[in-house]
């Protein structure tokens, strides 16, 4: 029996997405997929319908690589609309209790300073976490609260932008699983007014640089200059990705001589001078550094192959 044919072309990389307001981050991603003509897509961590900015979208391979970004650090400018709280703990939600601002200038400073460093938070049920198999949101949206455990996150940075009638505009560089929306709630708790989240971009995830980032409008605008340069499409999308292996850029790079890295595709551990002791490494190939997937260091002091990349022949 012959081998069925891959639908979309083997296109393999990181498109920073510019996520606009109210485009789902699945929606985003089809898009991008029929755009790309690409056989694979994946995201990366799901920004809401309420979001805007950075959505990484892994194509191909590149998606085998994608659940380390889940793990990475992300910064987000929010907006907290004081003296309002909303079911969803954001513009989206309806509104459940609207309190007087009382609070002073130094009543925020102190309450904005119990969110940096390492602190426990109870992640909202509007979240997409699961409990039972279900989605929280989905238990919320039947009105049913079910239990969840606090989880440990870092705040490395909140700065505080400005206080401008109801509104406190903050930027936030915290750790993975953190929920902007749940600090906003806790923050209008603490000052006894409540608050929601009425803005919120994400500026930036893992090292991924800001001004790579493209709108959906932009690859529409470079397909329409490709129809009329009488070009193929994807001479203008493509330089727009992304490295696959941008996903892992910060493990150490073990580059391994062709022989050796036979063995690795081969799914079998190698020895390798100038491997670290332990944890996830990226692999390379020969001089080229070709890179050829991730390893994590064994008991034994071997690399051991853990996501490899495929490489596809017509």
């Amino acid at each position: 029996m012959s081998r069925p044919r891959r639908r979309g072309r083997d296109i393999h990389g990181v498109l920073l997405l510019d996520k606009s307001l109210g485009l789902s981050s699945n929606d985003a991603l089809q898009k991008v997929k029929r755009l790309y003509n690409a056989n694979r897509a994946g995201h990366t961590g799901a920004l809401d319908p309420l979001a805007t900015g950075m959505l990484p979208l892994c194509l191909g391979e590149a998606t085998k690589f994608s659940r380390f970004l889940l793990d990475s650090d992300k910064r987000y400018r929010v907006i907290a609309r004081m003296g309002q709280r909303t079911d969803t703990s954001d513009a989206e939600g309806a509104i459940i209790c609207e309190r007087e601002m009382t609070f002073t200038q130094q009543q925020l400073d102190d309450a904005l300073d119990s969110f940096r460093g390492e602190t426990q938070q109870i992640p909202s049920m509007y979240s997409a976490l699961k409990y039972e198999g279900k989605k929280l949101y989905e238990y919320a949206r039947q009105g049913i609260e079910v239990p969840r455990e606090s989880r440990s996150i870092t705040v490395y940075e909140l700065q505080f932008i400005r206080w401008e009638g109801f509104e406190v505009e903050l930027e936030i560089h915290c750790s993975k699983g953190t929920y902007i929306r749940t600090i906003v709630d806790d923050l209008g708790e603490k000052l006894g007014c409540g608050a929601h989240v009425s803005y919120l971009r994400r500026l930036q995830v893992a090292t991924y640089p800001s001004e790579r980032m493209v709108t959906m409008e932009k690859l529409h605008q470079l397909i329409a200059q490709a129809e009329e340069q009488g070009i193929e499409p994807r001479l203008l999308l493509d330089p727009l990705l992304l490295p696959m292996d941008s996903a892992c850029e910060d493990f150490p790079e073990v580059n391994l001589l062709p022989v050796v890295a036979g063995y690795v595709k081969q799914g079998q551990p190698v020895q390798a001078s100038g491997a670290p002791v332990s944890g996830m490494v990226r692999i390379t190939e020969g001089e080229e550094r070709k890179f050829i997937g991730v390893g994590e260091i064994d008991d034994d002091g071997r690399i051991a192959p853990r996501r490899l990349v495929v490489e596809y022949t017509d």
